[in-house]
């Protein structure tokens, strides 16, 4: 398949790169910085993305702001909505955490012990995720990673969610950065979520 992985330079982007060309995909990886190896594009321009999503099978947006500027999630997700529309691609993003349920009932973003300094990206996660989903034309899915997204080893083992946190049985929510490409290329091989959030965790 071809794929287009926007934040190809990033923790979660590269991986995914590494996981589709391990597994023969053509992939295309872009950093809004040039780099060897790496086409240039913002996730925040639609002409970009239109760019660099014609002619490909899917979209993949894993791109993360910096401190300060959690607001551009919602606005690039607007603009790769956009940008996907006329080329006829999938759109898969990778976001937040922060909007899952709990066990206990509880949003991640509103239990008692979560961290104040997270709560700007996490609104923003939640705000991204809102703008996908008023999109009725692109054919989307949205990953949230489970609370503990680290880099580790690939199992190639993992459970699926939906809008509930995915909890082992010491109720820890956690999957390996490698592991958590796996599942994005499962879905884009396997295609099981349309227009609807999923999430993943041991």
């Amino acid at each position: 398949m071809r794929i287009t992985v926007f934040g190809a330079a990033g923790g979660v982007g590269s991986r995914v790169v590494a996981e589709a060309s391990r597994r023969g995909h053509d992939v295309v990886a872009v950093s809004r910085k040039a780099r060897a190896g790496f086409q240039v594009g913002d996730a925040r321009v639609p002409a970009d993305v239109t760019r660099l999503g014609t002619g490909q099978d899917v979209v993949i947006s894993a791109t993360r702001p910096v401190d300060g500027q959690e607001r551009e999630l919602a606005v690039a997700a607007k603009a790769l909505l956009e940008g996907v529309r006329p080329t006829g691609a999938r759109l898969l993003l990778v976001g937040g955490a922060s909007s899952l349920v709990r066990p206990d009932g509880v949003l991640v973003q509103d239990a008692p012990d979560f961290p104040a300094s997270l709560r700007p990206i996490a609104l923003a996660c939640t705000a991204q995720l809102d703008a996908v989903r008023e999109e009725v034309a692109v054919d989307w899915a949205y990953l949230s990673p489970p609370v503990v997204l680290e880099p580790g080893t690939r199992t190639g083992a993992y459970r699926l969610g939906r809008d509930d946190l995915v909890v082992d049985g010491d109720g820890n929510s956690s999957v390996s950065l490698e592991d958590l490409a796996v599942a994005l290329l499962d879905e884009v091989e396997r295609p099981r979520h349309h227009r609807v959030r999923f999430t993943v965790g041991y």
